[in-house]
């Protein structure tokens, strides 16, 4: 089993007073990192449970603190595994961390629209929130040497990180767990945002930001493409966003007249999930989009060291109207580091302007032969 980076530090911040969440993606491997911390607790009194669960979700929406109370019993542990199921919950979990002693409690949720929203509003102060996204390399790195990573390479960028993908052992078999968390667990999620009754109208909107990984969007131009209005396209791309299925770079604007400030990027969380939209998981060799396929795996893998790392970075891109562009800014301690993400070594020029503009900046070009450090 992999060991997850998030394990200790989610396991440190379980203390009495303060509720410890857990969001991601479904099926990255949530309820079984809340299990395993389970297990490590040993014989303390543990309170387990599923928000999909009638009587567990009926008690712990009660808002009655004798309620509360008898359902907890002398716990000194509670796990709400999918917590944004259940009604109220922050109001309910305040209760419980305001007059219940030396509980402590943990959550974990597929989605952070509500979930985030419920616990936070209401703990503030009092809550510690962690994202657990796909495996990432940085993770893998336990369990494989160079020349593993090396060959494992092309099956990351077609297939992506997540545990199931990681563990099967034939593409074939790969391919159909992308395909049903497509029509599965993804749909499903998709069919409970604003109570949408047909999904089609996600997808197209999927499949269009597919395609257009790297390249800054137009929301008019996507509106009129999908025969909806601007505000509708926007209103969902940020639900998009918050059932983790994408996520935007903002661009960089602030010394130069012609930097353009305008529309986001966006990239997916997993490579994986990008291909099963498309329905295309041939190999490297047969495709039109590497370019785009390293791109999102680089970004995506550098914002999963950035966060298990706690490494403080603002992220965005920087391009200008001319055309200049870096895939990636991140500024860390008053300082700017660019990256450019290159499949082939030598196709990329320094961005001159920028580095005249922004004093004491640095940039690097990422490539097949550097990625590992930038991402591990």
């Amino acid at each position: 089993m992999i060991t997850r980076s998030l394990e200790t530090q989610v396991f440190e911040s379980l203390k009495p007073g303060q509720v410890v969440g857990l969001f991601g993606p479904r099926r990255v491997g949530k309820t079984v990192l809340m299990e395993k911390i389970i297990q490590s607790l040993g014989d303390q009194k543990i309170l387990s449970v599923a928000g999909d669960n009638l009587s567990a979700a009926e008690n712990l929406s009660s808002q009655r603190l004798d309620v509360l109370e008898k359902f907890l019993l002398d716990s000194e542990y509670l796990f709400i595994d999918e917590a944004q199921k259940i009604p109220n919950i922050g109001i309910n979990l305040k209760l419980i961390v305001d007059h219940i002693k030396n509980i402590k409690v943990f959550v974990t949720g597929s989605s952070s629209f509500d979930l985030r929203r419920q616990v936070g509003e209401p703990l503030v102060g009092r809550n510690r929130f962690f994202h657990l996204y796909p495996i990432a390399q940085l993770e893998l790195k336990q369990s494989e040497n160079w020349l593993q990573t090396h060959t494992n390479l092309e099956t990351r960028l077609i297939f992506g990180s997540y545990p199931q993908v990681i563990e099967a052992s034939t593409n074939n078999e790969k391919q159909k767990i992308l395909e049903s968390i497509r029509d599965g667990y993804l749909l499903k999620d998709i069919l409970e945002l604003d109570n949408l009754k047909d999904s089609l109208f996600i997808f197209n909107l999927l499949r269009a930001i597919a395609f257009q990984i790297g390249n800054d969007i137009s929301y008019s131009e996507l509106a009129s493409n999908l025969n909806v209005n601007k505000k509708t396209v926007m209103r969902y791309l940020e639900l998009l966003e918050k059932i983790y299925i994408i996520f935007p770079l903002y661009p960089f604007s602030r010394n130069l007249r012609k930097e353009y400030f305008k529309t986001p990027r966006y990239y997916f969380w997993d490579n994986g999930i990008r291909n099963a939209i498309i329905s295309n998981f041939n190999s490297l060799n047969s495709r039109d989009d590497v370019g785009r396929l390293w791109e999102n795996y680089c970004q995506i893998e550098r914002l999963k060291k950035v966060n298990y790392t706690n490494l403080s970075s603002n992220r965005y891109f920087w391009r200008t109207y001319d055309k200049k562009e870096i895939d990636l800014i991140e500024e860390r301690g008053g300082k700017l580091y660019g990256y450019e993400m290159k499949w082939k070594k030598d196709n990329a020029k320094v961005p001159k302007e920028f580095l005249e503009t922004y004093k004491n900046s640095e940039y690097q070009i990422i490539n097949r032969e550097n990625y590992l450090d930038f991402i591990t």
